[in-house]
């Protein structure tokens, strides 16, 4: 296989589209969407998301240290795109895109009620790297549709429930089980 080398970029894909919700009241609920995110550690469950300090959810999170990671589906394609397109400082994004801010659990600022899956963050620390700085946090609770849950393992299921990806410029759909982690070492007899 011939190979050609690339300048230096962000080519790791396809990745999560999420809308992340911030804001300690209704004056200043904001959405972002967000696609530079992951998980950090399992123990305790850690994540980040990654903002550029120009974008008006930078000084709201950096502020009050907790956001909520809101699963994107088809569905809500619409108004992730939308909320990563248009500033929270001229748009109450809630009530543009006809979405309900529900009270997190055990954060201080809103879940998107429409969203299936809603991860509940305290920021543990606050790391400038370049363009964006990375919020990295703990996860203190997920919100959970009934419909996700696996009736035999109790396990999350996200398969078959048009969760959406960013690669390049396009979302994509996700959904489709291959095979299932471990599979090289169980089927050894």
């Amino acid at each position: 296989m011939k190979k050609i080398n690339k300048q230096p970029m962000t080519l790791i894909y396809p990745i999560p589209a999420f809308m992340v919700s911030c804001g300690e009241n209704e004056n200043e609920y904001n959405i972002i969407s967000i696609a530079w995110t992951g998980t950090i550690c399992s123990t305790p469950p850690m994540c980040y998301i990654s903002i550029r300090p120009e974008r008006h959810s930078y000084d709201i999170i950096k502020r009050t240290k907790e956001f909520v990671i809101n699963y994107t589906t088809k569905d809500l394609l619409l108004a992730m795109d939308w909320s990563g397109r248009n500033s929270g400082s001229d748009n109450k994004k809630f009530e543009k895109m006809k979405l309900t801010p529900a009270k997190g659990e055990m954060v201080n600022c809103p879940v998107i009620a429409e969203s299936p899956v809603n991860i509940e963050c305290r920021v543990k620390d606050i790391i400038t790297l370049g363009s964006h700085d990375m919020f990295i946090a703990e996860v203190l609770n997920i919100q959970v549709a009934e419909s996700y849950i696996n009736e035999k393992t109790g396990t999350i299921n996200i398969q078959n429930n048009e969760l959406i990806a960013y690669s390049q410029g396009n979302y994509l759909e996700l959904g489709k089980i291959i095979e299932q982690a471990g599979f090289s070492i169980k089927n050894k007899q």
